[in-house]
C-alpha cells in the first residue's frame, strides 16, 4: 500500500510513502517494550533534560518544520510556526512540573505506610489527525514519554511527512531506540494493532467515527483509552458584552486553522437586543479575511486540507440555506486549484439545520439568536458534542454561574477557547472522555499503584 501526501494549495503530489510492512511492525512493536523496560532505570532528571532537548530541537527548527505541515494540509505559515513553538513550550512545562506531578502520594490510613505511586502502563499507540499535525502528537508523546510509555504514531494519511519528521526529531534529541515511532498503517491493520498485547492504551484525536471504532476496538480487548473528538463550539454572547472584542475575537476562533479546529467556535449565539448589530460587524470582519497561498503571510487562510472536506462543508452550506438559513458572505467554490472555501457567514440558524446540528470544518459561521441569557445557555447546551464553550458579558459572577450549566469540558469567559498546557483537555458527550494536558493528562496513562506497609 502506497499513500500519498498532495499539497492541497496546488493539488501536486509531494511525496508517496510506504505502509509499514507486518515484519517491520512486530520489529517495531518489541523495540517499544524493550524501550518500556529499560525506560524504567532512567531517572526522572535524565527524562526531563532529554524533553527540554526536544523542546530546544523544536525551536531551533521551527520554519523547517512550518513549512512541512503547510505543504501537506495548508496551514497558514505563521500558525504552523506557532503550533511547533507550542510543542516546545509543552515541553518546558513538562520538564518544569511533569516530576512534582509524578511524587508519590502519601495518604494516612491504619497502614504503617500507605501511598499511590504513579507506574508507566506500556506502549502507547496514539492516533492523531491531520489538522494540527505537531500539538495533537506532541500533547500526547511529551506526557506519556515522561510517565514512562513509549509511542507508536498512526498518524493521518496526508501528513505522513510529518509524522516521519517527529520521529527524527524524538531520535535527533537523545531518546533512545522504541520510546518513538511511526507506524503507516490502513484502518484495518490499526485495529488489529490496538489488539497486540505490546499496546497498553489508546489515545485518539480524531471523528466521532473514529472515536466509536477505536472506543470499541480497545474496549473489546480491555484497554484504557481517551478520546478527543469533533465539537460544534458555542460562542454565546450576552447584551452587555463588549462587542468591538467579542466580533474580532469570533472571527480568529471561527477562522483559526482555516476553521479546521475541534474547539474553533462555530455557533455563534446572541441574544436578540444585540444579534442584529452583531451579525452585520462579524459579517463585514469575515468578508474582509485574505484567502490565497498558505506559504504567503499576507494571507489569513489557506485551503481546506482535502478536496472531500471542501465538499463536504460546501453541501452543509447549501443544505442549511435551502432548510431557511440567510447567507450573508462567502458560500461560492472559488475557480481554479487548490481547495479553497471563503469565509462564510450563516444567519438565521436554528435547530434542525444542518450549520446546527452537525459539526462544521472550515471556515463557516452559523448565527443563531437567543431571546435571553438563559435561551442562551439552552441552544449551547442543544447539541451532541460538548467540547469547549466561549462566553462573553461583563458580568464576571453571572459567567461563572452560567458557566457551571454549560455542558463542554471547557468555558471559555471572555476569551476564545484554546488548549493549554497548564489545564486539562477534553470533552464530554458525543466529543468524547478522559483528558489531555496538565496533572490529569500526564497520569491518564499511568498505573496509579496503590501500596501498604503494614
Amino acid at each position: 500500500m502506497s499513500l500519498q501526501s498532495v499539497n492541497p494549495a496546488d493539488e501536486q503530489v509531494l511525496a508517496e510513502h510506504e505502509a509499514t510492512s507486518r515484519d517491520e511492525l512486530e520489529i517495531r512493536l518489541k523495540k517499544a517494550d524493550i524501550a518500556w523496560r529499560d525506560w524504567r532505570n532512567v531517572s526522572y532528571q535524565d527524562r526531563v533534560s532529554l524533553l527540554r532537548k526536544l523542546g530546544q530541537t523544536l525551536r531551533g527548527r521551527h520554519n523547517e518544520l512550518a513549512l512541512l505541515a503547510t505543504n501537506e494540509m495548508g496551514k497558514p505559515i505563521k500558525q504552523a510556526v506557532a503550533e511547533v513553538d507550542k510543542c516546545a513550550m509543552a515541553c518546558d512545562y513538562y520538564a518544569e512540573h511533569g516530576p512534582r506531578f509524578l511524587e508519590p502520594r502519601n495518604e494516612e490510613t491504619s497502614a504503617r505506610r500507605s501511598y499511590v505511586r504513579h507506574d508507566p502502563l506500556g506502549p502507547l499507540l496514539a492516533i492523531m489527525p491531520w489538522n494540527f499535525p505537531y500539538w495533537q502528537v506532541f500533547r500526547a508523546a511529551i506526557p506519556a514519554a515522561l510517565v514512562g510509555n513509549p509511542v507508536l504514531l498512526k498518524h493521518a494519511s496526508n501528513v505522513l511527512g510529518v509524522a516521519k519528521e517527529i520521529e527524527q526529531i524524538f531520535h535527533h534529541s537523545g531518546f533512545p531506540e522504541g520510546m518513538f515511532a511511526t507506524v503507516i498503517l490502513d484502518n484495518e491493520r490499526t485495529e488489529e494493532l490496538i489488539a497486540h498485547p505490546s499496546i497498553r492504551a489508546v489515545t485518539l484525536t480524531g471523528s466521532e467515527r473514529a472515536g466509536r471504532s477505536v472506543g470499541a476496538t480497545a474496549g473489546k480487548y480491555i484497554k484504557p483509552s481517551v478520546l478527543e473528538l469533533g465539537g460544534s463550539d458555542p460562542f454565546i454572547v450576552l447584551d452587555d458584552a463588549d462587542l468591538d472584542k467579542a466580533v474580532e475575537t469570533a472571527v480568529t476562533a471561527r477562522c483559526q486553522n482555516n476553521g479546521q479546529s475541534c474547539i474553533a467556535a462555530k455557533r455563534f449565539i446572541v441574544v436578540d437586543g444585540i444579534a442584529g448589530q452583531f451579525a452585520e460587524a462579524f459579517t463585514a470582519a469575515m468578508a474582509e479575511r485574505k484567502v490565497g497561498a498558505p506559504k504567503d503571510e499576507a494571507n489569513d487562510l489557506g485551503p481546506l486540507a482535502r478536496v472531500d472536506l471542501r465538499d463536504t462543508l460546501h453541501e452543509q452550506v447549501e443544505r442549511s440555506i435551502k432548510q431557511g438559513a440567510k447567507l450573508t458572505t462567502g458560500g461560492k467554490l472559488p475557480d481554479g486549484p487548490g481547495y479553497f472555501y471563503p469565509p462564510t457567514v450563516l444567519t438565521n440558524v436554528e435547530p434542525g439545520m444542518a450549520a446546527f446540528d452537525e459539526e462544521t470544518f472550515g471556515p463557516a459561521a452559523a448565527i443563531i439568536t437567543a431571546s435571553d441569557r438563559h435561551s442562551a445557555i439552552e441552544l449551547a447546551n442543544q447539541t451532541s458534542f460538548g467540547l469547549g464553550a466561549s462566553l462573553w458579558t461583563s458580568d464576571l459572577d453571572l459567567a461563572e454561574q452560567l458557566a457551571g450549566r454549560i455542558q463542554s469540558g471547557a468555558v471559555f469567559i471572555n476569551e476564545m477557547v484554546k488548549s493549554d498546557p497548564h489545564l486539562p483537555f477534553g470533552g464530554v458527550k458525543t466529543s468524547g472522555y478522559g483528558r489531555e494536558l496538565s496533572r490529569e493528562g500526564l497520569l491518564a496513562f499511568a498505573n496509579q499503584k496503590t501500596i501498604w506497609v503494614s
